[in-house]
């Protein structure tokens, strides 16, 4: 059993979580401008992604520059994974691969933790793609806590590229956003990525 071998029921189920959609969770979360070349990369990607409209397409010319983007505004002090093995626990089906994973720091030649957002890329179904986001977010919980970081909140995402939908996972409770953000608030998108690392921001 792998990540992607979980549906949201499941996930609920075998790992004992509560999930609660009822909340706006990035209301207060202030946009993020982005730079002049991504907005010139997104004006040129965009209609090239949907034409082509396959996952691997929308995560190469939409998902991977704005995470870049993300990166350069933390002056790459993080470390920024894509299609990474992530093994933590294969008897809980913890297990597989992850489209993303971004880790608060430094080391890029291998995961290390604190693992901080996992990020699954999906080609249209954005719920289908809840539950396997769901458990690489427990994986990295659990990641963790075996590294010993006790990291209040492991940040998730299921993309399209042009369709966001974010989580949170608190001990046992999801928050899934009862919003849905699109391409054209690429500003929303950056700043609600960039707020698990707020500290590190103010200081760069």
């Amino acid at each position: 059993m792998a990540y992607s071998d979980f549906s949201l029921a499941k996930v609920k189920n075998d790992f004992g979580l509560t999930l609660d959609e009822s909340r706006n969770l990035f209301a207060e979360t202030k946009p993020v401008s982005p730079s002049e070349m991504l907005k010139f990369l997104l004006g040129d990607y965009i209609p090239l992604a949907t034409s082509i409209s396959t996952e691997k397409a929308r995560s190469e010319f939409l998902i991977a520059p704005i995470l870049a983007e993300m990166r350069r505004s933390l002056n790459n002090q993080i470390s920024l994974f894509s299609g990474n093995e992530f093994n933590v626990d294969p008897r809980r089906g913890l297990q597989g691969f992850c489209d993303y994973i971004i880790s608060n720091s430094k080391e890029q030649l291998f995961i290390t933790a604190p693992v901080i957002i996992i990020l699954e890329a999906k080609n249209e179904d954005i719920i289908g793609g809840l539950g396997q986001c769901v458990a690489a977010m427990v994986a990295a919980q659990c990641f963790n806590q075996n590294q010993g970081y006790e990291v209040e909140r492991i940040y998730g995402a299921v993309t399209t590229g042009t369709n966001w939908k974010f989580l949170i996972l608190e001990g046992t409770i999801v928050y899934i956003d009862e919003i849905e953000y699109y391409i054209k608030e690429v500003d929303k998108i950056l700043g609600i990525l960039l707020q698990p690392f707020q500290p590190a921001l103010t200081a760069v």
